[in-house]
């Protein structure tokens, strides 16, 4: 939750502002030239351009040495996760600035799932027109989202809004691929991993870049079960890119669930009903699980992905624990 005094400094005009800038991600490094010069006409704000992880730390600490108020990250799903782990390591979060996501990457699920539209030249010059308005200003637009703690015994904490498990992560890995290298961005690339994925399935590949992940699930009574999944994710954001939400638990929890089994009935009649949020027609019994929950404990060995980026679990080290922390809060232009 952010204090107070952050949110009456933006509507007084007294904020102190900063942005950081990605110029790799994909819409960003697009649009670079008329990124650069739209920035040059706002005066006032302090800027960063990161590009490697030192550079994640410099402005990170920078920006917290600044006391900045309201802080505009003009990057992807990967770089708002590198910012957001920094400032959890070392910030507490009462000392936050008000955030901003401007859609830069090559995926913005997190951006668009929060209300922002537009390109990033488009959403920068209604940044230049707010900041332009005299005080009092109107009302920031504010929206709160939990974030995934992520914990795994002799591991650093992860801090992300998406974690994805079987055809997401293998997915994510095929994305690494010439698809990336010929710069295709947005819900064009996100519809090629999907359709791959799918296709990777429903050829019955043997291959273990396509493999299912193999979960052991512990339940509240302590019992535990071991399956094969599909895919597997826990999600803080109310819908995913392309605007579908494969959910539909009803608990009043802040973390979404899905489970899909390898061996679920009626796969490919269920993708209209996962993608589009009808996923309550969907039976426990054909393979297909879906709740909200405070926290989860999953022991596999195998790679997931937090918000783009691959990460790897081992059971040597205990279960893989997701927790719900925050809320933060975000302002959407």
């Amino acid at each position: 939750m952010v204090a107070p005094l952050r949110i009456h400094s933006l509507e007084t005009g007294t904020a102190r502002v900063g942005l950081i800038l990605n110029p790799l991600g994909g819409k960003a490094r697009k649009r670079h030239s008329l990124i650069k010069q739209l920035l040059a006409e706002i005066p006032g704000i302090h800027q960063w351009i990161v590009t490697t992880a030192a550079d994640f730390d410099a402005s990170v600490k920078a920006l917290i040495q600044a006391k900045i108020d309201w802080l505009i990250i003009l990057g992807g799903d990967g770089t708002f996760q590198g910012i957001l782990n920094r400032l959890y390591a070392w910030l507490p979060s009462e000392q936050w600035p008000v955030l901003t996501i401007i859609p830069g990457g090559t995926t913005n699920m997190t951006a668009l799932d929060l209300g922002m539209r537009g390109t990033p030249d488009h959403i920068l010059r209604r940044l230049k027109h707010y900041l332009q308005q005299p005080a009092p200003r109107p009302a920031p637009v504010l929206v709160e989202r939990p974030v995934l703690c992520i914990e795994q015994t002799g591991r650093e904490k992860i801090y992300g809004m998406f974690l994805g498990l079987g055809l997401i992560a293998r997915g994510v890995k095929f994305s690494r691929s010439s698809i990336k290298q010929i710069g295709i961005t947005g819900d064009i690339f996100t519809t090629l991993i999907v359709l791959r994925s799918l296709l990777g399935t429903f050829l019955g590949r043997p291959q273990p870049e396509w493999a299912p992940v193999q979960i052991t699930i512990e339940n509240e009574t302590g019992s535990r079960r071991e399956e094969r999944y599909l895919l597997v994710l826990v999600s803080a954001l109310e819908q995913l890119l392309m605007g579908i939400r494969p959910y539909w638990g009803n608990e009043l929890a802040p973390l979404h669930v899905t489970f899909v089994r390898q061996y679920n009935k009626k796969f490919w009649c269920s993708i209209l009903p996962l993608i589009t949020g009808r996923g309550h027609n969907l039976k426990k019994e054909d393979g297909y699980v879906s709740y909200n929950t405070q926290v989860l404990e999953l022991s596999l060995d195998d790679e997931y992905i937090v918000d783009g980026e691959l990460f790897h679990a081992s059971r040597q080290h205990g279960p893989l624990r997701i927790s719900a922390s925050g809320p933060i809060t975000f302002l959407v232009l």
